[in-house]
Protein backbone atom coordinates (compact mmCIF):
# COMPACT_ATOMS: atom_id res chain seq x y z
CA UNK A 1 0.00 0.00 0.00
CA UNK A 2 1.36 3.31 -0.71
CA UNK A 3 1.37 6.41 1.54
CA UNK A 4 -1.29 7.85 0.01
CA UNK A 5 -3.22 5.33 -0.18
CA UNK A 6 -2.87 4.07 3.75
CA UNK A 7 -3.48 7.85 4.17
CA UNK A 8 -6.59 7.68 2.66
CA UNK A 9 -8.03 4.76 5.03
CA UNK A 10 -6.63 6.66 7.85
CA UNK A 11 -3.90 4.27 8.79
CA UNK A 12 -0.76 5.50 8.41
CA UNK A 13 1.40 2.28 9.05
CA UNK A 14 5.76 1.95 10.51
CA UNK A 15 6.02 0.77 7.18
CA UNK A 16 4.99 4.03 5.49
CA UNK A 17 7.93 5.63 7.89
CA UNK A 18 10.76 3.35 6.27
CA UNK A 19 12.44 3.24 2.57
CA UNK A 20 15.16 5.12 0.80
CA UNK A 21 15.33 8.03 2.87
CA UNK A 22 19.26 9.29 2.60
CA UNK A 23 18.97 11.81 5.26
CA UNK A 24 17.36 9.97 7.79
CA UNK A 25 18.25 10.12 11.16
CA UNK A 26 17.72 6.34 11.87
CA UNK A 27 18.88 3.67 9.64
CA UNK A 28 17.90 -0.02 9.37
CA UNK A 29 20.35 -3.19 8.28
CA UNK A 30 19.46 -6.50 7.69
CA UNK A 31 21.79 -9.03 8.61
CA UNK A 32 20.58 -12.97 8.42
CA UNK A 33 23.76 -14.39 9.51
CA UNK A 34 22.69 -18.06 10.74
CA UNK A 35 25.86 -20.29 10.61
CA UNK A 36 27.57 -21.84 13.34
CA UNK A 37 24.82 -21.17 15.58
CA UNK A 38 24.46 -23.38 19.02
CA UNK A 39 20.97 -24.29 17.89
CA UNK A 40 19.65 -24.98 14.96
CA UNK A 41 17.23 -22.88 13.35
CA UNK A 42 16.07 -20.37 10.59
CA UNK A 43 17.22 -16.77 12.30
CA UNK A 44 18.49 -15.73 8.92
CA UNK A 45 14.43 -15.46 7.99
CA UNK A 46 13.82 -12.63 10.44
CA UNK A 47 14.79 -9.93 8.36
CA UNK A 48 12.22 -10.64 6.33
CA UNK A 49 9.51 -11.20 8.64
CA UNK A 50 10.29 -8.21 10.52
CA UNK A 51 9.54 -5.83 7.34
CA UNK A 52 6.97 -7.78 6.44
CA UNK A 53 5.00 -7.20 9.44
CA UNK A 54 5.53 -3.30 9.99
CA UNK A 55 2.36 -2.45 7.87
CA UNK A 56 0.57 -3.87 10.59
CA UNK A 57 1.23 -1.61 13.09
CA UNK A 58 0.34 2.00 13.17
CA UNK A 59 2.26 5.14 13.88
CA UNK A 60 0.10 6.17 16.46
CA UNK A 61 0.74 5.39 20.67
CA UNK A 62 -2.65 5.76 22.19
CA UNK A 63 -1.03 5.50 25.46
CA UNK A 64 0.96 8.36 25.09
CA UNK A 65 -0.48 10.27 22.28
CA UNK A 66 2.53 10.65 20.51
CA UNK A 67 2.88 10.18 16.98
CA UNK A 68 5.86 8.49 14.96
CA UNK A 69 7.06 10.91 12.45
CA UNK A 70 10.56 9.38 12.38
CA UNK A 71 11.92 8.45 8.88
CA UNK A 72 13.78 5.81 8.48
CA UNK A 73 16.40 4.70 5.62
CA UNK A 74 15.83 1.01 4.90
CA UNK A 75 19.64 -0.12 3.51
CA UNK A 76 18.67 -3.46 3.03
CA UNK A 77 20.46 -6.91 3.67
CA UNK A 78 24.36 -7.98 4.00
CA UNK A 79 24.63 -10.95 1.90
CA UNK A 80 25.40 -13.74 4.22
CA UNK A 81 23.63 -16.99 2.89
CA UNK A 82 26.06 -19.84 3.76
CA UNK A 83 28.49 -17.08 5.65
CA UNK A 84 30.32 -18.47 8.61
CA UNK A 85 30.41 -15.82 11.76
CA UNK A 86 34.37 -15.37 10.84
CA UNK A 87 33.22 -14.50 7.28
CA UNK A 88 30.19 -11.80 8.36
CA UNK A 89 32.62 -10.20 10.50
CA UNK A 90 33.90 -7.61 7.64
CA UNK A 91 30.57 -7.24 5.76
CA UNK A 92 28.33 -6.65 8.69
CA UNK A 93 30.81 -3.65 10.06
CA UNK A 94 31.60 -2.27 6.98
CA UNK A 95 27.54 -2.08 6.73
CA UNK A 96 26.90 -1.03 10.22
CA UNK A 97 29.63 1.73 9.53
CA UNK A 98 28.65 3.05 6.46
CA UNK A 99 24.91 3.83 8.74
CA UNK A 100 26.95 5.57 11.85
CA UNK A 101 26.79 8.95 10.73
CA UNK A 102 23.08 8.92 11.73
CA UNK A 103 22.41 9.03 14.95
CA UNK A 104 21.20 5.52 15.33
CA UNK A 105 21.74 2.39 13.43
CA UNK A 106 19.03 -0.48 13.88
CA UNK A 107 20.89 -3.83 12.70
CA UNK A 108 18.22 -6.94 12.46
CA UNK A 109 19.74 -10.36 12.27
CA UNK A 110 20.43 -13.33 12.42
CA UNK A 111 22.05 -14.61 15.27
CA UNK A 112 24.00 -13.32 17.61
CA UNK A 113 27.26 -13.43 16.11
CA UNK A 114 26.42 -10.04 14.34
CA UNK A 115 26.49 -8.23 17.50
CA UNK A 116 30.75 -8.38 17.49
CA UNK A 117 31.18 -6.80 13.93
CA UNK A 118 28.51 -4.32 15.09
CA UNK A 119 30.04 -2.88 17.89
CA UNK A 120 32.94 -2.63 15.82
CA UNK A 121 31.37 -0.55 13.38
CA UNK A 122 31.36 1.90 16.24
CA UNK A 123 34.61 1.87 17.23
CA UNK A 124 36.12 -0.70 19.78
CA UNK A 125 38.39 2.03 21.47
CA UNK A 126 35.31 4.25 22.50
CA UNK A 127 32.30 2.33 22.57
CA UNK A 128 29.99 0.33 25.78
CA UNK A 129 28.08 -2.41 25.02
CA UNK A 130 24.94 -3.45 26.69
CA UNK A 131 22.92 -6.85 26.08
CA UNK A 132 19.66 -7.95 27.27
CA UNK A 133 20.17 -11.39 26.85
CA UNK A 134 19.28 -14.54 29.21
CA UNK A 135 22.86 -15.81 28.27
CA UNK A 136 26.86 -14.87 29.04
CA UNK A 137 27.84 -14.96 25.65
CA UNK A 138 30.85 -16.11 26.99
CA UNK A 139 31.93 -19.58 25.64
CA UNK A 140 35.84 -20.37 24.41
CA UNK A 141 36.46 -18.61 21.06
CA UNK A 142 39.18 -21.12 20.53
CA UNK A 143 36.76 -23.79 18.03
CA UNK A 144 35.19 -20.72 16.11
CA UNK A 145 33.25 -17.87 16.13
CA UNK A 146 29.53 -18.57 16.86
CA UNK A 147 26.41 -17.16 18.27
CA UNK A 148 27.50 -18.48 21.75
CA UNK A 149 30.22 -16.25 22.18
CA UNK A 150 30.39 -12.97 20.68
CA UNK A 151 30.70 -11.09 23.73
CA UNK A 152 33.50 -13.35 24.73
CA UNK A 153 35.48 -12.74 21.23
CA UNK A 154 34.67 -8.98 21.89
CA UNK A 155 36.97 -9.60 25.15
CA UNK A 156 39.23 -11.25 23.10
CA UNK A 157 39.51 -7.98 20.57
CA UNK A 158 40.18 -6.05 23.65
CA UNK A 159 37.21 -4.01 24.83
CA UNK A 160 37.47 -3.37 28.13
CA UNK A 161 34.93 -5.94 30.69
CA UNK A 162 34.23 -2.41 32.20
CA UNK A 163 32.40 -1.15 29.06
CA UNK A 164 30.13 -4.04 29.34
CA UNK A 165 26.79 -4.28 30.95
CA UNK A 166 24.90 -7.44 31.10
CA UNK A 167 20.86 -8.09 31.89
CA UNK A 168 17.93 -10.34 32.11
CA UNK A 169 20.73 -13.20 32.35
CA UNK A 170 18.25 -16.42 33.36
CA UNK A 171 18.71 -19.22 35.98
CA UNK A 172 19.98 -22.33 34.79
CA UNK A 173 20.90 -20.91 31.45
CA UNK A 174 24.66 -20.11 32.00
CA UNK A 175 27.36 -21.89 33.36
CA UNK A 176 29.44 -20.80 36.77
CA UNK A 177 32.59 -20.47 34.46
CA UNK A 178 30.51 -17.76 32.67
CA UNK A 179 29.56 -15.60 35.63
CA UNK A 180 32.97 -15.67 36.85
CA UNK A 181 34.39 -14.91 33.29
CA UNK A 182 31.99 -11.77 33.53
CA UNK A 183 32.78 -10.93 37.44
CA UNK A 184 36.55 -11.48 36.50
CA UNK A 185 36.20 -8.97 33.85
CA UNK A 186 34.71 -6.12 35.57
CA UNK A 187 31.65 -6.56 33.74
CA UNK A 188 28.11 -5.63 34.98
CA UNK A 189 25.40 -8.49 35.79
CA UNK A 190 22.03 -7.96 36.56
CA UNK A 191 19.90 -11.07 36.49
CA UNK A 192 16.09 -11.92 35.64
CA UNK A 193 15.60 -11.84 39.22
CA UNK A 194 16.84 -8.07 39.50
CA UNK A 195 14.53 -7.27 36.82
CA UNK A 196 11.97 -8.37 38.85
CA UNK A 197 12.71 -6.97 41.75
CA UNK A 198 13.62 -3.27 40.63
CA UNK A 199 12.04 -3.33 36.85
CA UNK A 200 13.89 -3.82 33.89
CA UNK A 201 13.54 -0.42 32.62
CA UNK A 202 15.19 0.63 35.90
CA UNK A 203 17.89 -1.67 35.29
CA UNK A 204 18.79 -0.13 31.99
CA UNK A 205 18.37 3.17 32.79
CA UNK A 206 21.31 2.30 35.60
CA UNK A 207 23.41 0.81 33.36
CA UNK A 208 23.29 3.29 30.02
CA UNK A 209 24.03 6.33 32.69
CA UNK A 210 27.59 4.04 34.13
CA UNK A 211 28.43 3.32 30.47
CA UNK A 212 27.77 7.37 29.48
CA UNK A 213 30.67 7.71 32.24
CA UNK A 214 32.84 5.59 30.16
CA UNK A 215 32.42 5.30 26.38
CA UNK A 216 31.49 8.04 24.09
CA UNK A 217 28.85 5.44 22.46
CA UNK A 218 26.60 2.58 23.11
CA UNK A 219 25.95 -0.60 21.53
CA UNK A 220 23.03 -2.13 22.68
CA UNK A 221 22.54 -5.99 21.74
CA UNK A 222 18.74 -6.82 22.34
CA UNK A 223 19.14 -10.43 22.42
CA UNK A 224 15.25 -11.05 21.90
CA UNK A 225 15.60 -14.21 24.12
CA UNK A 226 15.96 -12.77 27.39
CA UNK A 227 11.63 -12.67 27.09
CA UNK A 228 9.79 -15.32 28.94
CA UNK A 229 9.54 -18.36 26.46
CA UNK A 230 5.39 -18.43 27.21
CA UNK A 231 5.67 -15.01 25.49
CA UNK A 232 8.06 -15.46 23.30
CA UNK A 233 8.27 -18.82 21.55
CA UNK A 234 10.98 -17.91 18.51
CA UNK A 235 13.44 -18.47 19.68
CA UNK A 236 15.18 -21.63 20.77
CA UNK A 237 17.25 -20.23 23.46
CA UNK A 238 13.79 -18.55 25.69
CA UNK A 239 13.18 -20.20 29.14
CA UNK A 240 10.33 -19.97 30.96
CA UNK A 241 10.75 -17.55 33.59
CA UNK A 242 12.40 -14.77 31.14
CA UNK A 243 11.45 -11.68 31.62
CA UNK A 244 7.81 -10.47 30.59
CA UNK A 245 7.27 -8.72 26.87
CA UNK A 246 6.28 -5.04 28.33
CA UNK A 247 8.78 -4.80 30.61
CA UNK A 248 10.84 -5.56 27.39
CA UNK A 249 9.12 -3.10 25.79
CA UNK A 250 9.06 -0.19 28.30
CA UNK A 251 13.72 -1.25 28.32
CA UNK A 252 13.07 -0.56 25.02
CA UNK A 253 11.99 2.59 24.58
CA UNK A 254 14.34 3.79 27.30
CA UNK A 255 16.81 2.39 24.91
CA UNK A 256 15.82 4.44 21.98
CA UNK A 257 15.93 7.52 23.92
CA UNK A 258 19.30 7.41 25.14
CA UNK A 259 21.81 9.86 23.00
CA UNK A 260 24.51 7.83 23.39
CA UNK A 261 23.11 4.85 22.12
CA UNK A 262 24.60 4.73 18.35
CA UNK A 263 23.13 1.57 17.06
CA UNK A 264 21.44 -1.96 18.15
CA UNK A 265 20.61 -5.28 16.96
CA UNK A 266 17.65 -7.74 17.60
CA UNK A 267 19.16 -11.47 17.54
CA UNK A 268 17.78 -14.92 17.93
CA UNK A 269 14.45 -14.39 16.62
CA UNK A 270 13.73 -17.46 14.45
CA UNK A 271 10.39 -16.85 12.05
CA UNK A 272 10.20 -21.28 11.83
CA UNK A 273 8.92 -21.09 15.31
CA UNK A 274 6.45 -18.80 15.06
CA UNK A 275 3.39 -19.73 16.78
CA UNK A 276 0.03 -17.19 15.49
CA UNK A 277 2.61 -14.41 14.44
CA UNK A 278 3.51 -13.73 18.13
CA UNK A 279 7.54 -13.24 16.91
CA UNK A 280 6.74 -11.23 14.02
CA UNK A 281 3.99 -9.02 16.15
CA UNK A 282 6.87 -9.01 19.28
CA UNK A 283 9.53 -7.87 16.85
CA UNK A 284 7.40 -5.36 14.91
CA UNK A 285 6.52 -3.87 18.50
CA UNK A 286 9.84 -3.64 20.00
CA UNK A 287 10.57 -1.49 16.77
CA UNK A 288 7.81 1.24 17.16
CA UNK A 289 9.03 1.22 20.96
CA UNK A 290 12.42 1.48 19.38
CA UNK A 291 11.41 4.76 17.62
CA UNK A 292 9.13 5.92 20.41
CA UNK A 293 12.09 6.88 22.63
CA UNK A 294 14.34 7.91 19.63
CA UNK A 295 11.33 10.88 18.48
CA UNK A 296 12.22 12.09 22.54
CA UNK A 297 15.47 12.64 21.73
CA UNK A 298 14.35 15.94 20.06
Amino acid sequence: MTLEASEALGWRSVADLTGDHPDARVAIVGAPLNERSLTPGRCDLAPKAFRAVLPRFSTYDVETGLELTTAVHDAGDVPLKAVSPAAAFVPVRDAVAAQTGRDLTVLIGGNNAITRPGVHALGLGRVGLLTLDAHFDLRDADRGLTNGNPVQALLDDGLDGRRISQIGLAPFANTRRAHEKAKAAGTSVRTAADCRAHGMAAMVTQELDRLSALCDAIYVDFDIDVIDRGQWPASPGARPGGVPVHDFFAATRVVGAHPKVRAVDLTEYDPSLEVGDLGSLTAGRWFCELLAGFQSRG
